[in-house]
């Protein structure tokens, strides 16, 4: 008789499964590329400095330490962190619900039913021994064991599993990418911090420049040789470049709270070694092959790993059109009073009960999460190819610009160079009244420009050169 059962209970399954399997839209799906060019320029070397621990690719010690200081107390990567814990909680929970739930249940009770009712009637009789009544009003104990399972049998439970799993991994990788990010936000502002620094070096130096080039013109006009107007000139420009100093303070200040901010602490003064911004080398910097993005670039590896739990959620949403299979069961002891309650068998329950249940009518909601699914895992894929295309294109833009910059840089110490020299020149014009003090005064300002220049673009070298590094995948390993 239960083999009978069992084979009609496989055959309703199956004529349910054909029934639903057959009437699954069809969805068309997308394939990510992960092809990119052999090389960046041309060379084959896969040295790479995205391998390099950001310890030793940045050597100056107080920059190493803000950056120390950083991955520890920035707000930011700690909420980062918390994020990730919450996607690994997911992934306890993910895995819980393909497992059997089992319970504890227990409980008491007590009812009193009206005699004059049927029920009341029915139950004025006697109790389980012959000759007593029903007790009144009649307790009710309980305890026992309960399960409950959903058979995975076309792995939608698993399968959300991995999602969740993969969305973990992509977590982790997004705070990698945060790390990298951070440690590049934190030295370019320690390098425009330092650039600043030898921005008002200058202008103090230019200012004495400027002072005795003053007293040249104050002597020259108590000899008739000048007019008051060249007085009223240069004290202009002397006034100017001593107003540069504040705009540069306060620069400076707003710098410095900027690398505090991402230090997590409240304003202070940031230690710093300011000759440091000259010496620095801009050694020949190893880029590797393209192909190591998909290795280094966190951001590439968490939309790839985002990628992959889209398909899986594709799968899970199909699995519900199939039929979902569940299994309970419990077991335990009931009886209306404590000295039954463990009798066995008199007092003993159990049950096993199996059920099977599937979407025929009006199953729109299905298929409406499939077809968004789909549209999610194809939104994934451009996201991918998006990201991977814009690693490369991150990386070949800061390689054109550290070779264009280091020919900017020589040209431009060549034009401070003449510069510097001409002010020696115009002020010994000047003294000899071949030039006259306009002259003198646009030779200056061309000076401080040329100088101010050549320190952004030293700047923006140093800038490459954690750019570079960023944009390989260098700094969260």
């Amino acid at each position: 008789m239960l083999r009978k059962y069992i084979y009609h209970s496989l055959g309703i399954a199956c004529l349910v499964l054909c029934f639903t399997s057959c009437k699954i839209p069809g969805i068309t799906g997308k394939t990510e590329n992960k092809t990119v060019p052999a090389s960046y320029n041309g060379s084959r070397d896969s040295a790479n400095i995205a391998a390099t621990n950001w310890r030793e690719y940045f050597t100056d010690p107080y920059l190493v330490a803000l950056i120390d200081t950083a991955l520890h107390n920035n707000q930011e990567l700690n909420i980062t962190l918390q994020e990730i814990a919450i996607a690994r909680n997911e992934v306890r929970a993910s895995k819980g619900e393909y497992l059997p739930s089992v319970g504890l249940r227990a409980g008491a009770g007590v009812d009193k039913v009206a005699r004059y009712t049927s029920r009341g009637a029915s139950e004025a009789t006697t109790d389980i021994k012959p000759g007593k009544e029903m007790p009144d009003p009649l307790g009710d104990l309980l305890i026992g064991l309960y399960a409950n399972w959903e058979v995975d049998v076309w792995k939608k439970l698993h399968n959300a599993k991995k999602a969740a799993l993969g969305r973990y991994l992509a977590s982790v990788e997004g705070k990698n990418f945060m790390v990298t990010n951070l440690i590049a936000e934190i030295a370019n502002a320690y390098y425009e911090l330092l650039a600043l620094d030898n921005q008002l070096d200058i202008v103090k130096r230019n200012v004495g420049i400027q002072s005795s080039a003053l007293e040249i013109v104050r002597a020259q006009k108590e000899a008739t040789e000048v007019t008051e107007l060249a007085v009223r000139k240069f004290e202009a420009e002397v006034l100017k470049t001593k107003s540069l100093q504040f705009d540069i303070q306060q620069q400076i200040t707003e710098t410095e709270n900027e690398i505090n901010f991402l230090l997590g602490r409240y304003p202070q003064t940031i230690a710093r070694d300011k000759d440091a911004f000259n010496t620095a080398s801009i050694e020949q910097l190893k880029a590797g092959l393209p192909s190591q993005l998909l290795a280094n670039r966190p951001d590439v590896k968490q939309a790839e790993l985002e990628l992959v739990a889209a398909k899986l959620d594709v799968k899970v949403a199909r699995a519900r059109f199939y039929p979902s299979v569940g299994i309970s069961a419990g077991i335990g002891y009931q009886a209306f009073n404590p000295s039954y309650l463990f009798k066995t068998p008199e007092s003993l329950l159990y049950s096993l009960a199996g059920d099977l249940a599937a979407p025929l009518i009006n199953r729109n909601a299905i298929k409406a999460a499939y077809s968004s699914a789909n549209a999610k895992q194809i939104q994934a894929v451009y996201h991918y190819e998006q990201t991977l295309l814009n690693a490369y294109i991150e990386v070949a833009n800061q390689l054109a610009k550290i070779g264009n910059l280091s020919q900017s840089y020589n040209l431009k110490s060549k034009q401070v160079d003449a510069l510097t020299q001409s002010i020696d020149i115009s002020n010994e014009l000047f003294k000899s009244a071949r030039a006259d003090y306009m002259e003198v005064l646009m030779t200056q300002r061309d000076a401080l420009e040329s100088k101010f220049e050549l320190i952004e673009t030293r700047k923006a070298q140093m800038n490459a050169k954690v750019n570079i590094y960023r944009a390989l995948g260098g700094g969260w390993k």
